[in-house]
């Protein structure tokens, strides 16, 4: 706001062509990377928009490129922390590269609500990126048309996708692989597992780390513990689970699930990690401040919504095109809800 009192208006492209002594049509090449502009003249056009504070407008670009320079997400969750985590990496990377983001929420995985999301993201242009863990993600996947940009954001595949595929995952596998390990190596029998809903019908990724962890030590195998996503599931798993003095381990399939499993195990008074340890999946905020705190796996969620969106802005920029891949590798995050089993167990 000026001396006057009266809001002072943006920096228009005409007033950062005064500025640096150009014209208009100067401005916009500068804006657009085009090459045909003299490195003396680029640097001057650029200290002028710095001085200026000028913003590009993003219709006025959209009609100038011809490309509409937005991206909607499809998901069917925007408060998990795998999902909002997700969400926030791709809106950062997008806003870095003046795209704005729009969010589709898929609120069933019924055929006619997935077909409408599809379609309101397909009439909105530019690109889509779908969050493919659940059902509903799954099938908005496969819904969307062919020769549209889309990136998948998916489970673990079960071997690595062509390039007909494009789509970014984390390594859930080696993950849980790596958290059932450590429960071993701290002397339990076996560790049981509740586990998150699969995307598909197959078996999970996290499912196969665990059980592929367990085969190689030759422990027994239990049967895994389907459940939800959220505490209340992980509570009601646990409580069936505390009455059994044979369970000594628990890996839980997210951080949310651990929540409610230490919780019924205090209601049910098996002391953790002193009767039972527990680990969780994701290293979700929380995790480090609960008490105990929490033994979990690291996974960048963030990363993975940056990697969505790198991959997804190279089909629409028709860049070098960037391979699907999983992002970072697992981390163990060792704390106080894991230790050794009771004596004489």
């Amino acid at each position: 706001m000026n001396v006057t009192g009266h809001t002072r208006r943006p920096a228009s492209i005409r007033d950062v062509a005064t500025a640096a002594g150009v014209s208009y049509q100067t401005v916009s090449r500068v804006i657009n990377g085009h090459p045909s502009v003299r490195p003396s003249t680029r640097e001057r056009v650029l200290a002028a928009i710095e001085e200026l504070g000028f913003r590009r407008n993003a219709t006025a670009l959209a009609l100038a490129s011809g490309r509409t320079r937005t991206v909607t997400v499809l998901t069917a969750n925007t408060t998990h922390y795998g999902y909002a985590s997700i969400l926030q990496g791709i809106e950062e990377s997008a806003r870095a590269a003046s795209y704005a983001v729009g969010i589709g929420v898929l609120e069933s995985a019924e055929d006619a609500a997935v077909a409408a999301e599809v379609q309101r993201a397909t009439d909105a242009g530019g690109g889509i990126v779908v969050i493919a863990y659940d059902p509903a993600g799954v099938r908005a996947l496969d819904a969307v048309p062919d020769g549209l940009p889309v990136v998948g954001v998916v489970e673990t595949p079960a071997s690595p996708p062509g390039g007909e595929s494009p789509w970014v995952w984390t390594d859930d596998r080696e993950a849980a692989y790596q958290a059932t390990r450590h429960l071993l190596s701290l002397g339990h029998e076996t560790v049981h597992y509740v586990a998150i809903p699969s995307s598909t019908r197959r078996t999970s990724a996290r499912t196969s780390g665990w059980r592929q962890a367990l085969k190689e030590a030759g422990a027994p195998e239990p049967r895994p513990v389907q459940s939800s996503w959220g505490p209340a599931g992980g509570h009601a798993a646990a409580l069936k689970l505390a009455g059994d003095p044979s369970v000594t381990a628990i890996l839980c399939g997210n951080d949310d699930l651990a929540l409610g499993v230490l919780r019924a195990l205090h209601e049910r008074g098996r002391a953790v990690p002193g009767e039972v340890s527990v680990a969780g999946f994701d290293d979700a905020p929380h995790s480090a401040f609960l008490t105990p705190s929490l033994t979990t796996v690291r996974l960048d969620f963030t990363g993975l919504g940056r990697a969505a969106f790198a991959l997804l802005h190279g089909a629409l920029e028709e860049s070098a095109p960037v391979a699907p891949h999983p992002v970072s590798v697992p981390e163990l995050v060792v704390r106080e809800s894991s230790g050794p089993p009771p004596s004489g167990t």
